[in-house]
């Protein structure tokens, strides 16, 4: 009888534990498919990245890029600037590494085009942001939306991962080829993922 009352505890026992871990596994089985349903729904990804100077300046600054739904933000702040205006563009590298930023290559242009202002009907390249203005105290804001450019996506005509955004001294006259006169490259920095 002793026995009968030890093998029916450890029954219990057994049955118990076995219940709780199936339990366990379960809602650690649930938990995981719903982080992984969210992550397969989410439609943002964030990226920001620092401006170096460069060509013996006192360039700095942050650019963030935010991809929601299909549409690229680029949002920069830019200090250490004369008071005017200054090209910014998307060039082909993400390396910073020479002291006159040459290093990044040329304008990013994945689609052969003529330089020109965003959106002309004769040509642009993908890295021709513009222009952008700065204050008596040289800090400007600059900011892009577009849909063609992408975050990680893998198409070699939108993807603007291992590329560099340069800042320049001048302005770019939007027509000069093949990088619109802007004068020397004063920030830096490469958008590594």
């Amino acid at each position: 009888m002793k026995n009968i009352k030890l093998a029916a505890i450890a029954f219990t026992l057994v049955f118990a534990t076995s219940c709780k871990e199936n339990k366990k596994e379960t809602e650690e089985t649930l938990e995981t498919e719903i982080e992984e349903v969210i992550e397969e729904n989410s439609t943002e990804k964030k990226l920001s990245i620092s401006l170096s100077p460069k060509s013996d300046s006192n360039v700095e600054g942050t650019i963030n890029f935010t991809e929601k739904n299909g549409l690229v933000t680029m949002v920069g702040t830019i200090t250490g600037l004369e008071e005017g205006e200054h090209a910014i563009h998307i060039h082909e590298k993400a390396d910073c590494s020479s002291p006159d930023g040459k290093s990044s290559g040329g304008h990013w242009n994945p689609t052969a085009q003529p330089h020109g202002a965003w959106g002309d009907a004769t040509g642009y390249h993908k890295g021709d942001i513009g222009n952008f203005k700065t204050d008596a105290s040289g800090r400007g804001t600059v900011t892009k939306t577009t849909d063609e450019w992408c975050i990680g996506c893998g198409d070699d005509t939108k993807d603007i991962l291992g590329k560099a955004i340069i800042v320049h001294i001048g302005v770019d006259d939007l027509k000069s080829q093949p990088s619109g006169a802007a004068g020397a490259r004063v920030g830096c920095a490469g958008i590594i993922e």
